[in-house]
């Protein structure tokens, strides 16, 4: 089980280092369904293997100049402040409650990643954005981290991208500077009651940190769009089967009909002519509409 562990935190490194963000979402399911950790101990530990992680993925990124300090300090530093308290939040919060909750966050991320597209072609020039939005942004995402375990990145990276303009290369390096500052913060959160699995987050946090490192080293040689896609399909399936686990089995299989049902519809209508949801949308003339 333990190699299996190993194998999977790599995956989940690759992800993060490739991705900037989407890999961190599956280190709490990877911890509790495979590590065998509750999910107090499972949130607590990937808080640890997402900073470190994160961290030394964004080394790479930084020596590549691919980091722009002007747009992670502020993002930064407005997600540490909520991520301390949602640390020590979530030690209240029963732990079935914390997986559904995860699990949710883990249906947003997966439709995330499968509907937005890489800014690959923007230039590098920053666009200003206003403190208040950093803000804002920065505290959904602290408030994330530290209550759930998650690092934010699916968050981070398409805001990135489309509020300051920055190239994917960019915005990569850029979130798992915020996601380090964010997970480290909400880690002392958890600090406080011990509960995080040393033994277990020391070897997953070290496969991990090897991932991240040769994701890096391809971020810009990989087609992102597809690599995000893919990844998309496996969070939902994943968010499906937590769901199952945490509440009953209908539950999860209704949440893949829906997902499939949902994603199937929208990838239709973006990609062909033909769409089923124009039938129920009736036509305005411009005439009637006047």
């Amino acid at each position: 089980m333990m190699a299996l562990t190993v194998a999977l935190a790599v995956l989940v490194g690759v992800a993060l280092g490739l991705l900037g963000g989407g890999g961190a979402i599956l280190t709490v399911p990877l911890l509790a369904y495979v590590g065998g950790l509750d999910a107090t101990r499972a949130i607590a530990s990937s808080l640890l293997v997402i900073a470190v992680t994160s961290a030394v993925g964004a080394i790479a990124h930084v020596r590549a100049g691919r980091v722009r300090w002007g747009v992670a300090l502020p993002f930064g530093a407005a997600a540490m402040t909520v991520a301390v308290g949602g640390g020590l939040l979530a030690r209240f919060i029963p732990g079935t409650a914390l997986l559904i909750a995860f699990a949710v966050i883990m249906l947003a991320a997966g439709g995330a990643m499968l509907r937005g597209r890489s800014n690959t072609h923007a230039c590098d020039a920053v666009r200003r954005v206003p403190m208040v939005k950093m803000a804002v942004l920065g505290v959904a995402v602290g408030a994330v981290s530290g209550l759930v375990g998650a690092g934010g990145g699916f968050l981070l990276v398409p805001a990135l991208a489309v509020l300051t303009g920055l190239p994917m290369p960019a915005a990569v390096g850029t979130s798992l500077v915020v996601i380090a500052m964010q997970s480290f913060a909400g880690l002392t959160g958890h600090l406080a009651s011990g509960q995080v699995d040393w033994p277990v987050a020391a070897v997953v946090t070290a496969a991990a940190v090897v991932g991240a490192l040769i994701g890096a080293r391809f971020t810009g040689a990989v087609d992102p769009d597809a690599l995000r896609t893919l990844f998309g399909w496996f969070v939902l399936v994943m968010a499906s089967v937590l769901l199952a686990q945490e509440t009953t089995l209908a539950v999860g299989a209704a949440s893949a009909a829906l997902i499939m049902i949902g994603v199937g519809t929208y990838v239709t209508c973006r990609r062909t002519a033909y769409c089923p949801l124009r039938r129920l949308i009736p036509r305005v003339h411009p005439a009637a509409a006047a």
